[in-house]
């Protein structure tokens, strides 16, 4: 099949295919700029999305943990990954279809236009022939009528016997002339005639077909770079396929990451203040003043029977409580005074203590009428004020274990910087060795001082180091001394009795209860009632200062190294202990700041489990 010999008479025909061929690559080539434009809006669009869902985190701290969080960002940047294979696919398009098919387009309208240039100049040729053949036939068929006309009229001179020998001689030369000029002309026809005959086979035999085949080849060229570009498009996204299956396998791995158990231990880990729970509220006998009203045998057998009790019923409560803001609130002064008491005999003659419903009624009413025990708003603001000054170095302000957690995370980064100086020492002593031994490679002495500074940020980082360690052996060992005592009050409530002193503080000498009538003085707490926070507190040890405070915070008391001063609060886990000057001047100083030595058998002592 050939265009040449089957489509001879179609050049028309051809030209418009032709041309039908080159608009639709064109239209092709617009197709596949619209889909490259799709792909990178879509991609553009997606890291958008990506970028708006992203974390935009300035610190470590803000860094997700949770397994939750941190799936979703995975799969926020195998998105991201995704949305750069589109880019991919976008880019192989516009260079291996979009490109190649634009040039093409150019390279196939210079070719179509060459070739059927090259027609028309053959048909024009032909066509030049064609005339002239024409023409020589005409001139010849003119030629052989004026011949036939000379003809005849020497003929009809010839017969006339009135014409005259000159008229006949002269006809006769007339008609020579016509005849010779007839054959030539008849032999220019036919050799024009010959000549077109050749040209147009020659036309329609040779030049036609070959330029015919070559728009065939071209055409046929045309389709097989369609059928490339078909096929490179449906390469540019198989190529990304492996990679965006890598991608939604990331996906699938991140969903399958989540574990809700971690997450869980993730929030204990990170709001753990590790402080014990508070302990029961111990049983404040305001009794033991009624039992003096009554007759010394009858006390004696009451106390001792209502001792007894007491210690099965409330054995180790005042020992074992954590109150909710750290110390067990003042008892009520003063006591109640009911207003009958009296005692009843059993019928084997023991006796047992009754009350009568007007006690009852005036304990209700105390306890109606009494002023609520809510914390001071003055206190409160005390409190407030120190704990929200600015972050301290030891992280005191935190609770023991938050503060035990970001002293080991700055101690693991300062062994990491020391680990890198100490690389580094090793390697500026090794060059200064190679210089030593080879001079003409550098001066040793350039060395020193980076060896200087390197050696500075060692010790440097070593102190930093040993300091940090210093405050979490202080955190761990305040922690396991509250867990010593959690335990230890435990154990008393199960093998002590007795061991809660009649105003409700705890005393660890079991010699050192006191049964006798409530001291005056009470145990106060940071969160009294504001008309108990003008009475002092009761020093439950001292403390030497190790490093100098300034205090410009308030409620925090400045100190000067090697100052002495009284302990009245412990450390609750917030980094703050409560002390006093001699001067009685009050205040909070850093517990890392200080070496605390507590009296254990002080009277009013306020211990915090």
């Amino acid at each position: 099949m050939s265009w040449g010999t089957e489509l001879w008479d179609q050049f028309d025909s051809l030209d418009k295919h032709t041309q039908w061929g080159i608009d639709f690559l064109e239209r092709y080539a617009k197709f596949v700029k619209e889909r490259i434009e799709i792909e990178q809006n879509y991609a553009k669009q997606l890291r958008n999305l990506v970028k708006k869902y992203c974390p935009k985190r300035s610190s470590k701290d803000e860094e997700p943990r949770f397994t939750s969080c941190i799936a979703f960002f995975n799969i926020l940047n195998e998105l991201n990954d995704y949305a750069g294979q589109r880019e991919v696919v976008a880019e192989e398009m516009a260079h291996r279809v979009y490109g190649e098919l634009m040039r093409y387009a150019h390279d196939l309208k210079t070719e179509r236009k060459m070739h059927l240039q090259e027609g028309r100049k053959a048909q024009q040729y032909l066509d030049m022939c064609w005339k002239q053949m024409d023409n020589s036939k005409k001139k010849f068929e003119r030629e052989c009528r004026e011949a036939e006309k000379a003809q005849q009229s020497y003929e009809r001179l010839d017969n006339d016997t009135n014409a005259t020998k000159a008229d006949v001689e002269k006809a006769k030369q007339q008609l020579n002339l016509r005849t010779h000029m007839a054959d030539e002309n008849k032999n220019e026809y036919a050799a024009q005639l010959q000549n077109f005959n050749g040209e147009q086979h020659k036309h329609f035999y040779v030049v036609i077909p070959q330029i015919y085949k070559q728009l065939q080849e071209m055409d046929e060229r045309r389709t097989i770079k369609l059928s490339e570009c078909y096929r490179g498009f449906a390469d540019s996204e198989r190529k990304v396929i492996p990679i965006i299956s890598k991608c939604l396998e990331g996906m699938i791995l991140a969903a399958k990451s989540v574990d809700e158990r971690r997450d869980s231990q993730m929030v204990v880990d990170s709001f753990k203040s590790g402080f014990e729970p508070p302990g029961d509220f111990p049983f404040e006998d305001y009794s033991q003043h009624i039992y003096r009203t009554i007759s010394d045998g009858t006390i004696s057998a009451s106390k001792q029977e209502i001792g007894k009790v007491d210690a099965k019923t409330t054995v180790g409560k005042a020992k074992g409580k954590l109150w909710l803001f750290g110390k067990k609130p003042k008892p009520q002064s003063p006591p109640l005074t009911p207003t009958s008491l009296f005692t009843s005999s059993t019928p084997n003659g023991s006796q047992f203590l009754t009350f009568s419903i007007e006690p009852v009624h005036y304990c209700m009413n105390e306890i109606k009428t009494g002023k609520p025990r809510i914390p001071s708003f003055r206190s409160l603001k005390r409190g407030w004020s120190v704990k929200m000054g600015p972050a301290l170095e030891d992280f005191s302000h935190l609770p023991p274990e938050q503060r035990r957690k970001k002293l080991q995370q700055r101690i693991d980064e300062l062994n990491r910087e020391l680990q890198k100086e100490s690389d580094q020492k090793e390697a500026l002593n090794k060059m200064k060795d190679v210089y030593e031994k080879n001079p003409q490679m550098g001066d040793p002495g350039s060395l020193q001082p980076k060896l200087a500074e390197t050696m500075n940020n060692i010790d440097r980082l070593r102190m930093e180091i040993h300091k940090n360690e210093a405050w979490l052996s202080e955190v761990e060992g305040k922690t396991g001394g509250r867990g010593d005592r959690r335990h230890s009050s435990d154990i008393n409530h199960l093998v002590t009795q007795g061991r809660e002193s009649p105003e409700g503080s705890y005393t660890d000498d079991a010699n050192q209860e006191v049964r006798g009538p409530p001291q005056q003085h009470g145990h106060h707490s940071e969160f009294d009632d504001e008309f108990e926070d003008d009475d002092p507190l009761p020093a439950i040890g001292h403390c030497k200062a190790i490093y100098p405070f300034d205090g410009h915070n308030e409620g925090t008391l400045a100190m000067k190294e090697g100052e002495v001063l009284y302990i009245i609060e412990e450390d609750k886990g917030d980094g703050w202990t409560r002390a006093r000057r001699q001067n009685g001047e009050e205040g909070y100083v850093p517990t890392s700041y200080i070496d605390v030595t507590l009296e254990k058998n002080s009277k009013g002592a306020v211990t915090y489990i």
